[in-house]
């Protein structure tokens, strides 16, 4: 089957699958409920992580759901506050020793790229452009727009991208569940004090509405977390507020960021896309592999945390590999600054990659 013959749909300009309120609160409903079973079961990330499972079922099973495009923003907004709270002057002087795993990073990225290009071009009929910006680990709006651009198949692109992030969300927090029996909570995520005060809540509610306006007068890649975190990271290593976002807020932000990676599968049919979505998870696989390869030869070389060093190349979208480094509590700001590192490599290389060596061929 060509890809244009997909039922996949990328996201929408206003909604992630289907449009109005009860597809909304339906959605949130389900996701809520995967929340709560995953939270009975002690998963780490599970309000997220249960939200995502339930929803892409549901998704799949045909149910009308759907997530608003601008509530999902609201809540990376918050998420990207509470992680630039994990910022702190000892790990920020600590930005010299991620030269070199900085260095492997690009090497990881152009060799699961290529392996990824390769494995699609040889599993899908997919043409040039589709293959190479699906292959691409990088977010998947920023890919689909571009290869959409450069001619490529949008809803081939933005399905290979939903399943590289649902595949990656599903793998790791699991593995580190049931190899290394981690297990976290929201409440243990905010470690910040409970007793915040009218200040505090201003300076928080501050980092988020100037950094998703800074983030988006800037077009930062992942705008809406990478703003606020930023200006939460100042705010914090300033010394303006050592305080985190509430709990509730932050497991309610999980279960609408999980919820919204599932909506992405509505009109996803199995029948119809089974070879397109297995051909999408074996390429994700790939990069995990790579990324668990480089990784540790990064730590021989290094001798940084390989727990930290995996997470910080695996092939996730920003948002969710910061939260997953959050609640595992890795290192949050050597998670961040190496995806944000990656997806600044990808948007500003990928198209003349493209352009210099795929595209005359085409």
């Amino acid at each position: 089957m060509s890809a244009k013959d997909a039922s996949f749909k990328p996201e929408k300009k206003t909604t992630i699958g289907h449009d109005g309120y009860g597809p909304l609160v339906l959605a949130i409903a389900i996701g809520t409920a995967g929340g709560f079973v995953f939270d009975w079961l002690k998963m780490p990330l599970a309000w997220m992580l249960g939200a995502c499972v339930f929803a892409t079922m549901a998704a799949f099973f045909g149910l009308q759901i759907g997530m608003k495009v601008r509530l999902r923003q609201g809540m990376i907004i918050v998420l990207g506050v509470l992680l630039g709270s994990g910022f702190t002057p000892e790990l920020v002087q600590r930005l010299g020793e991620w030269a070199v795993s900085l260095c492997v990073l690009t090497g990881m990225t152009m060799t699961g790229a290529t392996l990824c290009y390769a494995w699609l071009r040889r599993t899908t009929d997919w043409d040039k452009p589709t293959c190479y910006f699906a292959a691409m680990p990088g977010g998947l709006n920023d890919m689909t727009i571009m290869g959409g651009a450069m001619g490529g198949e949008e809803r081939a692109i933005a399905l290979a991208h939903a399943l590289r992030i649902l595949t990656v969300v599903l793998t790791i927090p699991v593995w580190y569940r049931l190899v290394n029996g981690a297990q976290t909570s929201v409440l243990t995520m905010v470690h910040g004090p409970s007793g915040n005060d009218w200040k505090d809540y201003a300076v928080l509610i501050a980092c988020g509405v100037v950094g998703a306006a800074v983030g988006r007068l800037l077009r930062l890649p992942a705008s809406f977390m990478m703003g606020p975190m930023i200006v939460s990271a100042l705010a914090h290593l300033g010394g303006l507020t050592d305080s985190q976002p509430p709990g509730f807020l932050v497991a309610a932000a999980q279960v609408v960021v999980g919820t919204a990676i599932g909506c992405r599968f509505v009109g996803a049919a199995l029948d119809r896309l089974h070879k397109e979505m297995a051909a999408s998870i074996g390429a994700a696989l790939i990069l995990i592999a790579c990324a668990v390869i480089f990784a540790k030869i990064t730590v021989a070389l290094t001798g940084l945390n390989l727990d930290a060093t995996v997470l910080s190349y695996a092939p996730g979208g920003f948002a969710e590999m910061s939260l997953i480094g959050l609640a595992l509590g890795i290192e949050i700001a050597m998670v961040a600054t190496h995806h944000l590192f990656r997806l600044f490599l990808i948007i500003f290389t990928g198209p003349l990659v493209f352009r210099t060596l795929l595209k005359r061929d085409h």
